[in-house]
């Protein structure tokens, strides 16, 4: 690959990452969550194939100055993860040799004050990945206050849900990001100095519910798991717990570490074969990389090589 360009974002634990892959000229990588390209451009620059995939149309519409420069060895397809499997075998590009992903949302979204994901900088309350289907404005507005709480404390892990959920509703209608971390800041309480901002959390969780990522998240790693060759590498970097329990889990299980299952990632049988080795111990970043990119901070690493053994069945599968 001989054109250039500058990286909007640098990926987090990028070097880490490709080492964990460990790509060789000619193998077929998939970026599972390509945002800017920061993944896919360092694998391509390993003399591997990339396939990427991303449901934010603005994402797709980004990487193709990318597919431009890849010499046909990029292909991006407008479409969820966790539809990895259907759409590669689709395209007769199964199996591949690993699979990259970087969960949660993009530094290139959050970025973007007019997606409505951050409170960082005020924008309309919009928090969608596909730009397709409810708002966030069209969840605080019309939700009941129990289901918002409840949103609020699981996603969020908030412990004075009820109380955020009650406010968010006396306050609607709610339109801005900065409206509604108001909202949540006077429910809560906040003082300038405080380390983290109260309305973290409540943002955390509409996001997450909104784009239903940790359902997501289970039928990618599931995918993945299907779509890897004997030998096949799996990288997850996460960036809150929800998340990384769900991938620890997840490798866990299928290495034969536990039998144990969840709402998300069904119990299976302790007969089954692992499916992936024994997973390599997590990775964080570390200060350089903090200090030059403090999204870092909360990163996760973990990573698995597939076995030879047959996928796991998920529920409903039989």
């Amino acid at each position: 690959m001989t054109a250039q360009r500058p990286l909007p974002h640098v990926p987090v634990l990028i070097g880490p990452v490709l080492d964990a892959l460990a790509i060789q000229s000619g193998e077929r990588h998939v970026d599972a969550t390509f945002g800017a390209g920061g993944y896919t451009h360092a694998i391509l620059e390993r003399g591997a194939e990339v396939v990427a995939f991303d449901r934010d149309p603005a994402a797709i519409e980004g990487g193709q100055a990318l597919v431009a420069a890849a010499d046909g060895r990029l292909t991006l397809i407008h479409a969820p993860f966790s539809a990895m499997e259907r759409e590669l075998a689709e395209r007769g590009l199964t199996p591949v040799d690993g699979v990259t992903m970087d969960i949660g949302v993009s530094s290139m979204q959050l970025d973007q004050a007019e997606r409505g994901f951050s409170f960082q900088s005020d924008g309309p309350l919009d928090m969608r990945m596909s730009r397709e289907g409810e708002s966030a404005a069209d969840f605080v507005n019309e939700a009941e206050e129990a289901v918002i709480a409840d949103v609020i404390h699981e996603y969020g892990e908030e412990p004075r849900a009820r109380r955020v959920a009650k406010a968010i509703v006396a306050a609607r209608p709610i339109t801005r990001t900065g409206e509604l971390a108001q909202v949540v800041r006077k429910a809560l309480g906040y003082r300038p100095h405080d380390k983290k901002d109260p309305a973290t959390r409540t943002f955390q969780a509409i996001r997450i519910h909104l784009n239903r990522e940790l359902g997501e998240l289970a039928e990618g790693l599931a995918a993945a798991e299907r779509v890897l060759k004997p030998g096949g590498r799996l990288a997850v970097v996460t960036f809150h717990s929800l998340e990384d329990r769900m991938v620890k889990r997840f490798l866990r299980e299928r290495s034969g570490a536990t039998p144990g299952g969840s709402r998300h990632l069904p119990r299976m049988a302790a007969t089954v074969e692992p499916s992936f080795d024994k997973p390599a111990r997590p990775v964080r970043a570390d200060d350089a990389e903090t200090a030059r990119n403090p999204r870092a901070r909360s990163a996760t690493l973990r990573v698995a090589r597939r076995t030879a053994a047959a996928p796991w069945k998920s529920k409903g599968d039989e």
